[in-house]
Order: C-alpha cells, then structure tokens, then sequence
C-alpha cells in the first residue's frame, strides 16, 4: 500500500509538471504574438510620424506666366534652403540676359588717356587709332525678360549712353536691342529685341507689401562679365531712399539686400523664395567697387509703375508735391514750437510755383535758432504733414514712397497737417515732377 502511495504521488507530480510546462508554452506563444503584432504596426505607422515639407504653390505670372516647376519639398540629404535656391536658378535664369552696352570710336569714353606715338624706325608700331564709326564694348549688365514681345528691362544707367546694345540669353543665343524708354528718376529702362527665333521666357512679379526684413532673397545676374551667376541672401532693409545716379531725385521704397551685387548685376532680378522678381539691383555701397554686403534694389512696386509706361509711351511722369523738407524729431520741438508726442514730416521750404504754394502749404519763415543742425531746421513756422489721404506720415520718406506707389500726376490728394495748433486739411493736385530741381 505504501508501495501504491508512493507511485500515485509520483504520477500526481509529472501531471502537475506537465500541466505547467503547457501553460508556460501558451503563455511564450502569446507573447510572440503579441510582440509581432506590435512591430508590425509600428513599422507601419512610422512614416507618419516624419516631417514632411508641404509644396509651395506659385501664383500666375504677372505680365505673362513663366513655366517653371514651383519649389517643392527637397530630396533626401539636400535642406529646404538648397532646395529653395536650385528652384529659383531652375526657374528665373532662363529669363536673365547679359547686356552688353558698345559706343563708337568717336564717344568711346576710355579709362586711360590715349598716348601720342611718333614712329622713330620702321619697325615702330603704328600709332593708336579708333575708327569713329566703330563700335566698341563700353560695359556690361544684367536685364530680365519682361514679355514675349520682346521687351527687357534693364537699369537706365547701364543703357543711357549706349550707341548699340546687345542681349545675349542664357541658351547662348545674342541679338541687337533697342532702348524704347528710359526712366532717370527711377533708374530703369526698357530694351526691345525681335523676338522671333528666341526662346523668351518672362518673369513673374512679386508683391511689395509681401516683402519683410529677414525674408530669403537671391539675385541673378552677370558680375563682372560671368553670365548666371546665382548669388543669396536676405531683406537687410525697406524703405531706403537711394540716389538715382543721373537725376537730382532719390529713389524711394528701395530694398537693401546682402546678397552679392557686385558690377555686371545692375539690372538683374532681385526674387523672393518662389522665383517672383521683387527688385531691381541697381546699386552697392562699397569703398572698393565690390560687394561689402551692402547692396540696393530698386522696388518692385515702382518696376510695376514705371515699365508699362515706358513700353507703351517711352517716358513715365512722376507724381510732384514742391517741398523741402525732412523728418521731424522730437528734440526740436522747443526750438520748432512744436509737441513732443507727434510724428510727421517738417516743411523746411515751398518751391514757387509748384502744387504745395497753389495749396498754400507754408514752410517755415523764421529762424528757429537751433544749435543741432544736423537733426533740426534753421527755421520754424512751417508745417507739420501728419498725414496723406489718410495714411500716416512718420518721416519725410513716407511722403515719397506714398507719391511713388499710389499717385499719378493730376490726383488731388488730402494732407493732413499742424499748424499753429491747429490739425487742417488742405487739398492739392499733384503735377508731374520737373527734370530739374527749382
């Protein structure tokens, strides 16, 4: 019996064991299961979790669309930035061309003085001699594709001497232009080629008030002579007044760039991030002559102005007031008899016979014996513009860039002003700008 006893508690043990063993096998199956499951999912799901760059849609081409790819999300290893700049070249450097400005023999405006060679033996060489009729390569610069007529803009400076012009397009091809209409107050101009046979692709504008400081920004041009040469950086600056290098008026709204312009870019497109032309590149601010990463364009609020005109008459007129004047500071209120807490643009002087003394603006009258020169007028009593139809005038600038924008000779417009005390509106009809200051 105690044998049976035994035997039972034997098999009563390996049944147990048995039991355990299967339970435990279950339980690793499921688990295995599970796991599997797990990874399957996650190995699906991970995609979603990557960042993805949306595409960027390009608006319709204004004057004429440019076929081009928009700039889309970059390929693997390449950043968003490189991505941004190929698309841009891919785009806009079949627009850009290369201006090639030549003048005769008897124009031609050499950098050094012509020596005097008397031959002393036969086998002297021939004196140094220009034939008057011969066309010689003066200077180089940039210019876009504006229409498929054919039109070219490019800066006034660069073509205004010219006796002939020559367009040469990214594809090699060249041809002769000619200048239709030439701008000096807002240095542009406007070439016109034949465009039969040439592959003319038109650019696409940008919108002024869309522009900020700090926005990527890339030009495309010719420097020194190297054709679609891409160069990028960013909005240093707005609404900086430029010179206008032949006319006595500055160039108002101008955008400041650090973007390489050097010469051979005057001309060229400066473009934001989808390609679209926001700027001319017009000037740098150097001591030597090469880009210090100060460099100017001329805005595109002004390029959409001025070009139709010179395309469809040869000229553009600009909108006149006949003030000096500049921006008030408040450390010449006591001196000017002014509040401290205003902002506006200070009459210094009334030209005669301009739209600002048929109005009866007035500007000051009397000394205003101030001992800051540099930051305040000579004289005091005249007004105070704090406003143009309505829009604000903080600086003397504003003033320009509103005539610049908005105005065509002939509006009648609202200025808002202080005088005496006294807010009054006075009304004026614009005229357009004289070649010359009085």
């Amino acid at each position: 019996m105690a044998e049976q006893s035994k035997t039972g508690s034997n098999r009563t043990l390996w049944i147990g064991l048995g039991a355990i063993g299967l339970f435990a096998a279950l339980g690793l199956c499921m688990a295995l299961l599970v796991a599997g499951l797990f990874f399957a999912v996650g190995k699906d799901e991970a995609p979603a979790s990557r960042a993805v760059v949306p595409e960027r849609s390009v608006p319709a081409s204004t004057p004429a669309p440019a076929a081009a790819p928009p700039v889309v999300a970059p390929a693997a290893g390449t950043d968003y930035e490189t991505a941004v700049l190929m698309s841009i070249y891919e785009k806009v450097n079949p627009s850009v061309v290369n201006v090639t400005v030549l003048s005769r023999g008897d124009s031609l405006n050499l950098p050094f003085p012509v020596p005097e060679i008397t031959p002393e033996s036969p086998d002297a060489p021939p004196p140094f001699e220009l034939d008057p009729e011969d066309l010689i390569p003066q200077s180089q610069g940039s210019g876009f594709v504006w229409d498929r007529e054919g039109h070219i803009v490019t800066n006034a400076h660069v073509v205004q001497d010219a006796d002939q012009v020559q367009v040469s397009f990214y594809d090699g091809t060249a041809t002769v232009a000619e200048v239709v209409g030439i701008d000096l107050d807002s240095d542009l101009a406007v070439l016109k080629v034949d465009p039969e046979g040439y592959n003319l692709v038109p650019v696409e504008l940008g919108n002024m008030d869309e522009v900020r400081v700090g926005a990527r920004v890339a030009a495309i041009g010719n420097p020194f002579g190297y054709r679609g040469t891409l160069t990028s950086g960013i909005v240093s600056a707005l609404g900086r007044s430029i010179s206008s290098l032949r006319s006595p008026f500055n160039i108002p709204d101008a955008i400041q760039t650090d973007a390489a312009i050097n010469p051979g870019n005057s001309g060229g497109p400066l473009l934001n991030e989808q390609g679209q032309v926001i700027g001319v590149n017009a000037q740098i601010s150097s001591d030597r002559r090469a880009n210090s990463g100060v460099g100017f364009a001329i805005p595109v609020s002004i390029i959409k102005r001025v070009i139709p005109a010179l395309i469809a008459e040869g000229r553009y007129e600009h909108s006149y007031i006949g003030i000096r004047g500049m921006t008030y500071n408040p450390i010449c209120a006591d001196d000017l008899e002014l509040p401290k807490t205003v902002r506006g643009a200070y009459v210094i002087e009334v030209l005669d016979g301009t739209p600002a003394a048929r109005a009866g603006l007035r500007g000051g009258f009397e000394e205003s014996g101030t001992h800051i020169l540099e930051l305040c007028p000579e004289v005091k009593g005249g007004d105070l513009i704090l406003a143009f139809d309505d829009l604000p005038v903080t600086r003397f600038d504003d003033l320009l860039i509103y005539l610049a924008r908005y105005t065509s000779p002939g509006d009648k417009v609202t200025l808002t002003v202080l005088r005496d005390g006294e807010e009054i509106q006075v009304e004026l009809t614009l005229a357009a700008r004289p070649r010359q200051l009085p």
